[in-house]
Protein backbone atom coordinates (compact mmCIF):
# COMPACT_ATOMS: atom_id res chain seq x y z
CA UNK A 1 0.00 0.00 0.00
CA UNK A 2 1.07 3.61 -0.53
CA UNK A 3 2.32 5.09 2.70
CA UNK A 4 0.50 8.08 4.12
CA UNK A 5 3.14 10.76 4.62
CA UNK A 6 2.23 13.93 6.46
CA UNK A 7 4.39 16.47 8.23
CA UNK A 8 1.66 17.33 10.73
CA UNK A 9 -1.69 15.94 11.88
CA UNK A 10 -4.25 16.91 14.50
CA UNK A 11 -6.66 14.34 15.96
CA UNK A 12 -9.60 15.40 18.15
CA UNK A 13 -10.96 13.12 20.87
CA UNK A 14 -7.45 11.66 21.05
CA UNK A 15 -7.42 10.43 24.65
CA UNK A 16 -9.24 7.14 24.04
CA UNK A 17 -10.81 4.79 21.51
CA UNK A 18 -10.28 5.46 17.83
CA UNK A 19 -8.61 8.82 18.47
CA UNK A 20 -5.95 7.26 20.68
CA UNK A 21 -5.55 4.43 18.17
CA UNK A 22 -4.91 6.94 15.38
CA UNK A 23 -2.28 8.73 17.47
CA UNK A 24 -0.53 5.42 18.21
CA UNK A 25 -0.46 4.42 14.54
CA UNK A 26 0.89 7.78 13.41
CA UNK A 27 3.69 7.54 15.96
CA UNK A 28 4.54 3.99 14.84
CA UNK A 29 4.83 4.83 11.14
CA UNK A 30 8.19 4.17 9.44
CA UNK A 31 8.17 7.89 8.60
CA UNK A 32 6.08 9.40 11.40
CA UNK A 33 4.79 12.98 11.22
CA UNK A 34 7.06 15.67 12.53
CA UNK A 35 4.15 16.80 14.68
CA UNK A 36 1.19 14.81 16.01
CA UNK A 37 -1.28 17.04 17.84
CA UNK A 38 -3.51 14.99 20.15
CA UNK A 39 -6.46 17.12 21.20
CA UNK A 40 -8.78 16.36 24.11
CA UNK A 41 -10.81 18.21 26.72
CA UNK A 42 -8.77 17.36 29.81
CA UNK A 43 -5.14 16.59 28.85
CA UNK A 44 -4.03 16.28 32.48
CA UNK A 45 -6.95 14.15 33.64
CA UNK A 46 -7.08 10.44 34.41
CA UNK A 47 -8.80 9.63 31.11
CA UNK A 48 -5.78 11.02 29.25
CA UNK A 49 -3.21 8.96 31.17
CA UNK A 50 -2.33 6.73 28.19
CA UNK A 51 -1.86 9.82 26.05
CA UNK A 52 0.43 11.33 28.70
CA UNK A 53 2.48 8.12 28.76
CA UNK A 54 2.88 8.25 24.98
CA UNK A 55 3.92 11.90 25.09
CA UNK A 56 6.67 11.10 27.58
CA UNK A 57 8.22 8.75 24.99
CA UNK A 58 7.53 10.71 21.79
CA UNK A 59 8.76 14.32 21.61
CA UNK A 60 6.81 14.85 18.37
CA UNK A 61 3.50 14.24 20.21
CA UNK A 62 1.91 17.45 21.47
CA UNK A 63 -1.15 17.10 23.72
CA UNK A 64 -3.47 20.02 23.02
CA UNK A 65 -6.39 21.14 25.23
CA UNK A 66 -9.55 21.34 23.13
CA UNK A 67 -13.29 21.38 23.78
CA UNK A 68 -14.93 21.04 20.36
CA UNK A 69 -18.16 22.61 21.67
CA UNK A 70 -16.40 25.82 22.76
CA UNK A 71 -15.44 28.33 20.02
CA UNK A 72 -12.94 30.05 22.36
CA UNK A 73 -11.22 26.73 23.08
CA UNK A 74 -11.07 25.94 19.35
CA UNK A 75 -9.47 29.28 18.50
CA UNK A 76 -6.96 28.87 21.33
CA UNK A 77 -6.03 25.38 20.09
CA UNK A 78 -5.53 26.69 16.54
CA UNK A 79 -3.24 29.43 17.88
CA UNK A 80 -1.18 26.89 19.87
CA UNK A 81 -0.83 24.60 16.87
CA UNK A 82 0.15 27.50 14.62
CA UNK A 83 2.83 28.56 17.09
CA UNK A 84 4.19 25.00 17.34
CA UNK A 85 4.31 24.60 13.55
CA UNK A 86 6.45 27.71 13.28
CA UNK A 87 5.40 28.95 9.88
CA UNK A 88 4.46 25.66 8.21
CA UNK A 89 0.90 24.42 7.65
CA UNK A 90 -1.22 21.58 9.02
CA UNK A 91 -1.58 18.69 6.58
CA UNK A 92 -4.32 16.66 8.20
CA UNK A 93 -7.24 17.54 10.49
CA UNK A 94 -9.11 14.48 11.78
CA UNK A 95 -12.42 15.40 13.42
CA UNK A 96 -12.87 12.30 15.55
CA UNK A 97 -14.39 13.64 18.80
CA UNK A 98 -18.03 12.58 19.14
CA UNK A 99 -20.67 11.61 21.67
CA UNK A 100 -23.77 9.41 21.58
CA UNK A 101 -26.83 9.39 23.81
CA UNK A 102 -28.61 6.05 24.07
CA UNK A 103 -32.30 6.78 23.66
CA UNK A 104 -35.32 5.70 21.66
CA UNK A 105 -37.25 7.79 19.15
CA UNK A 106 -40.00 8.34 21.73
CA UNK A 107 -37.50 9.17 24.47
CA UNK A 108 -35.30 11.55 22.50
CA UNK A 109 -35.04 15.05 23.99
CA UNK A 110 -34.23 18.56 22.87
CA UNK A 111 -31.27 18.56 25.25
CA UNK A 112 -29.83 15.40 23.66
CA UNK A 113 -30.35 16.68 20.13
CA UNK A 114 -28.62 19.98 20.86
CA UNK A 115 -25.72 18.47 22.82
CA UNK A 116 -24.99 15.70 20.31
CA UNK A 117 -25.37 17.97 17.27
CA UNK A 118 -23.12 20.61 18.85
CA UNK A 119 -20.33 18.08 19.43
CA UNK A 120 -20.69 15.88 16.35
CA UNK A 121 -21.61 18.43 13.68
CA UNK A 122 -21.03 22.03 14.78
CA UNK A 123 -17.65 21.10 16.28
CA UNK A 124 -16.19 19.86 12.97
CA UNK A 125 -17.61 22.94 11.22
CA UNK A 126 -15.87 25.32 13.65
CA UNK A 127 -12.64 23.32 13.58
CA UNK A 128 -12.61 23.42 9.79
CA UNK A 129 -13.01 27.20 9.91
CA UNK A 130 -10.35 27.69 12.59
CA UNK A 131 -7.73 25.47 10.98
CA UNK A 132 -8.40 26.42 7.35
CA UNK A 133 -5.55 28.98 7.27
CA UNK A 134 -3.08 26.29 8.38
CA UNK A 135 -4.52 23.74 5.93
CA UNK A 136 -4.26 26.29 3.10
CA UNK A 137 -0.65 26.97 4.05
CA UNK A 138 0.13 23.23 3.93
CA UNK A 139 -1.54 22.92 0.53
CA UNK A 140 0.39 25.88 -0.83
CA UNK A 141 3.65 24.39 0.40
CA UNK A 142 3.03 20.99 -1.21
CA UNK A 143 4.16 20.15 -4.76
CA UNK A 144 1.55 19.49 -7.45
CA UNK A 145 -2.06 20.52 -7.75
CA UNK A 146 -3.75 17.16 -7.05
CA UNK A 147 -5.68 16.85 -3.81
CA UNK A 148 -4.47 14.25 -1.29
CA UNK A 149 -4.31 13.59 2.43
CA UNK A 150 -0.54 14.08 2.33
CA UNK A 151 -1.10 17.61 0.99
CA UNK A 152 -4.02 18.97 3.05
CA UNK A 153 -7.23 17.28 4.17
CA UNK A 154 -10.13 17.31 6.59
CA UNK A 155 -11.30 13.86 7.67
CA UNK A 156 -14.69 13.83 9.39
CA UNK A 157 -15.31 10.64 11.35
CA UNK A 158 -18.85 9.72 10.40
CA UNK A 159 -20.87 6.51 10.76
CA UNK A 160 -23.02 4.24 8.65
CA UNK A 161 -25.56 4.87 11.42
CA UNK A 162 -25.98 8.27 9.75
CA UNK A 163 -26.68 6.75 6.34
CA UNK A 164 -30.27 7.61 5.43
CA UNK A 165 -30.40 4.72 2.98
CA UNK A 166 -29.02 2.06 5.35
CA UNK A 167 -30.25 3.26 8.79
CA UNK A 168 -27.84 0.60 10.01
CA UNK A 169 -28.65 -1.53 13.09
CA UNK A 170 -31.88 0.31 13.90
CA UNK A 171 -33.14 -2.65 15.91
CA UNK A 172 -29.99 -2.69 18.07
CA UNK A 173 -30.10 1.00 18.86
CA UNK A 174 -32.27 3.85 17.63
CA UNK A 175 -29.92 6.60 18.92
CA UNK A 176 -31.81 9.21 16.90
CA UNK A 177 -29.75 12.23 17.96
CA UNK A 178 -26.51 10.45 17.01
CA UNK A 179 -27.86 9.32 13.63
CA UNK A 180 -29.13 12.81 12.81
CA UNK A 181 -25.83 14.41 13.82
CA UNK A 182 -23.85 12.07 11.56
CA UNK A 183 -26.21 12.56 8.61
CA UNK A 184 -25.69 16.30 9.07
CA UNK A 185 -21.92 15.77 9.34
CA UNK A 186 -22.03 14.04 5.95
CA UNK A 187 -23.67 17.10 4.42
CA UNK A 188 -21.11 19.33 6.13
CA UNK A 189 -18.35 17.22 4.56
CA UNK A 190 -19.88 17.70 1.12
CA UNK A 191 -20.15 21.45 1.72
CA UNK A 192 -16.54 21.64 2.92
CA UNK A 193 -15.37 19.69 -0.12
CA UNK A 194 -17.02 22.25 -2.40
CA UNK A 195 -15.93 25.30 -0.42
CA UNK A 196 -12.34 24.26 0.34
CA UNK A 197 -11.43 22.59 -2.96
CA UNK A 198 -10.10 25.87 -4.36
CA UNK A 199 -7.71 26.04 -1.40
CA UNK A 200 -6.28 22.59 -2.16
CA UNK A 201 -7.99 20.87 0.78
CA UNK A 202 -9.49 17.38 0.34
CA UNK A 203 -12.55 16.62 2.54
CA UNK A 204 -13.87 13.14 3.28
CA UNK A 205 -16.43 11.48 5.57
CA UNK A 206 -15.15 8.18 6.95
CA UNK A 207 -17.02 5.32 8.63
CA UNK A 208 -14.57 3.55 10.99
CA UNK A 209 -16.66 0.39 11.31
CA UNK A 210 -18.33 -0.73 14.50
CA UNK A 211 -15.32 -0.68 16.76
CA UNK A 212 -14.65 -2.14 20.21
CA UNK A 213 -14.64 1.17 22.09
CA UNK A 214 -16.70 2.58 24.96
CA UNK A 215 -19.16 3.93 22.37
CA UNK A 216 -19.16 1.00 19.96
CA UNK A 217 -19.46 -1.68 22.64
CA UNK A 218 -23.09 -0.78 23.32
CA UNK A 219 -23.94 -2.70 20.13
CA UNK A 220 -23.03 -6.05 21.64
CA UNK A 221 -24.78 -8.15 18.99
CA UNK A 222 -22.56 -6.83 16.19
CA UNK A 223 -19.26 -8.27 15.04
CA UNK A 224 -16.98 -5.46 16.19
CA UNK A 225 -13.57 -4.54 14.77
CA UNK A 226 -10.66 -3.82 17.07
CA UNK A 227 -9.36 -0.26 17.22
CA UNK A 228 -6.13 -1.41 15.56
CA UNK A 229 -7.98 -3.08 12.66
CA UNK A 230 -10.14 -0.04 12.09
CA UNK A 231 -7.30 2.47 12.28
CA UNK A 232 -4.98 0.49 10.01
CA UNK A 233 -7.80 0.18 7.48
CA UNK A 234 -8.61 3.89 7.61
CA UNK A 235 -4.98 4.95 7.19
CA UNK A 236 -4.73 2.68 4.17
CA UNK A 237 -7.82 4.37 2.72
CA UNK A 238 -6.46 7.85 3.46
CA UNK A 239 -3.18 7.03 1.73
CA UNK A 240 -5.03 6.20 -1.50
CA UNK A 241 -7.39 9.20 -1.71
CA UNK A 242 -7.15 11.65 -4.60
CA UNK A 243 -9.08 14.41 -6.35
CA UNK A 244 -11.95 12.09 -7.30
CA UNK A 245 -12.62 11.16 -3.67
CA UNK A 246 -13.16 14.58 -2.13
CA UNK A 247 -16.68 14.98 -0.78
CA UNK A 248 -17.39 11.24 -0.64
CA UNK A 249 -18.45 8.91 2.21
CA UNK A 250 -16.23 5.84 2.56
CA UNK A 251 -15.81 2.99 5.04
CA UNK A 252 -12.63 1.90 6.80
CA UNK A 253 -12.30 -0.72 4.06
CA UNK A 254 -12.50 1.85 1.27
CA UNK A 255 -16.04 0.96 0.23
CA UNK A 256 -18.59 3.64 -0.68
CA UNK A 257 -21.21 4.10 2.05
CA UNK A 258 -24.59 5.27 0.72
CA UNK A 259 -25.67 8.71 1.85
Amino acid sequence: MAELRVRSVLVTGANRGIGLGLVRQFLQMPNPPEWVFAACRDPKGQRAQELQNLASRHPNLVITPLDVTDPTSIKAAAARVEEQLGGSGLNLLINNAAIAKMSTLDGETLENMIQVYTTNTAGPLLLGQAFLPLLKKAAQGSPGSELSCSKAAIVNMSSSGGSIEEVYVWDQGQVVSYRCSKAALNMLTKCQSLGYREHGVLCIALHPGWVKTDMGAVFLLLPLQTVEESVQGMLKVLSSLSEKDTGTFLSWEGKVVPW
